[in-house]
């Protein structure tokens, strides 16, 4: 192991950061995506500094297959847009880029400032890794990977709280959880799924600023909801925001029936079928997930001379309260509710029917042009797909050839 240093106005040499050489630890560059093996490798090439972050080298450190790969960079958004065709920026208060490789995106984020001004949240500020690793929200996600030379840079002391299975804020608590209540889902989240602890004041502190919750917009609700439905570990999670008085917060109808038998149980049928589906790299739906949630929670009794549409208005509006504040998109509900009539034999297949029927006779309408000008689309869109072997090209390589 190294230690990098610094050195303060007096001139007196300040340990900065461990840094673990490729013998002491076990990531490994087949590991990344190879996408974003290139995508670093460009902007070094290019001058810049560029890591892969956060939750990626969680993952693996805990022996998993990453979902997403995140960068971060001492170039500029703009800086970073211009070495990247395929780039977009985003964000308003802290701008990022975005890298699309088909459906795939890498986020590129550059180094942040560590400016202690949290109050007035002026912390938008670009800055260098050292600052950058501060403003991480814990100690488990602030681990930096240069593919380069193999280095695992520590600023924080993250790779020792993994070796201790502990889970510790890096920013202030009196602040973390104020700039950002999306933090307590994500630490609760955190010491499900890796079975970490977490430090009694971050505890605390979650009980304390529970109802803070309530200030997040609906559609970062909506997406930290999704996530720990896709986690496969949905019941515990839910159970541990309950007992921290955030369900209530996060999910007010729903966390009424939370310990409900049936409720638990169709939970941990959703999280068999999650983990089923990444053993055999399948996606569930989202309207499955939705589904499983509220099924066990929609009152179904009174149906007896209702009509079809009624009944389905019905379990409709009872879904939109149970999910309320969340807001996944209509056509995902209103597909679970289809799913909910087909438990009670009630969907009908007609309207399928003719829309299929209708499909066929649009498709046997098309000129043979428009046939092939569609058959070529499809050949180009299958074109980008990687080939295997060790010569074959990452798709961002194919991009440069």
């Amino acid at each position: 192991m190294f230690v990098r240093y610094k050195t303060d106005w007096r001139g007196k040499s300040i340990p900065l950061a461990n840094i673990y050489n490729q013998r002491e630890h076990p990531i490994r560059n087949s590991m990344i995506d190879r996408d974003a093996l290139w995508v670093i490798r460009k902007i070094q090439n290019a001058g810049g500094e560029a890591y892969i972050v956060g939750g990626a080298i969680r993952d693996i450190l805990l022996g998993r297959t990453p979902k997403d790969f995140d960068i971060a960079t001492s170039l500029s958004p703009k800086q970073v847009q211009r070495l990247f065709w395929n780039s977009r920026i985003i964000g308003k208060r802290f701008r990022i880029v975005h890298l699309f490789f088909g459906e795939k995106i890498i986020e590129v984020t550059t180094f942040r400032s560590d400016e202690e001004n949290f109050e007035e949240g002026n912390n938008n500020i670009y800055g260098t890794i050292e600052q950058d690793a501060k403003r991480r929200d814990f100690s488990i996600n602030s681990l930096y990977y240069n593919p380069h030379n193999g280095h695992l840079l520590d600023f924080s002391n993250g790779y020792i709280d993994f070796k201790k299975r502990i889970i510790r804020s890096l920013i202030p608590l009196k602040y973390t959880f104020t700039e950002d209540p999306v933090r307590m889902i994500r630490a609760i989240k955190y010491m499900v799924t890796t079975g970490f602890d977490l430090k009694w004041n971050i505890k605390y502190a979650i009980k304390r600023d529970a109802e803070k919750i309530s200030s997040c917009s609906t559609s970062r609700l909506t997406e930290e909801i999704i996530k720990i439905l896709y986690s496969g570990e949905a019941e515990r999670i839910l159970d541990e925001l309950y007992k921290y008085n955030i369900l209530k917060h996060l999910l007010p109808c729903y966390s009424v029936y939370i310990n409900y038998p049936t409720v638990r149980d169709s939970l941990k049928k959703l999280d068999n079928v999650v983990k089923a589906a990444k053993i055999n790299e399948q996606e569930v739906q989202r309207s499955e997930l939705i589904y499983y949630v509220i099924r066990p929670a929609i009152v179904t009794d009174g149906y007896d001379n209702a009509t079809l549409e009624d009944v389905a208005k019905d379990i409709y509006r009872q879904a939109k309260v149970l999910l309320s504040p969340a807001t996944p998109p209509n056509f995902e509900i209103e597909k679970a509710v289809t799913l909910i009539l087909e438990d009670l034999g009630l969907r009908s297949t007609k309207k399928k029917a003719n829309k299929v029927s209708k499909a066929k006779k649009t498709y046997s309408k098309k000129s043979s042009a428009t046939r092939k000008a569609d058959k070529d689309r499809r050949n180009r869109r299958n074109s980008g797909r990687i080939a295997f072997g060790e010569e074959a090209k990452s798709l961002a390589e194919s991009h440069d050839a």
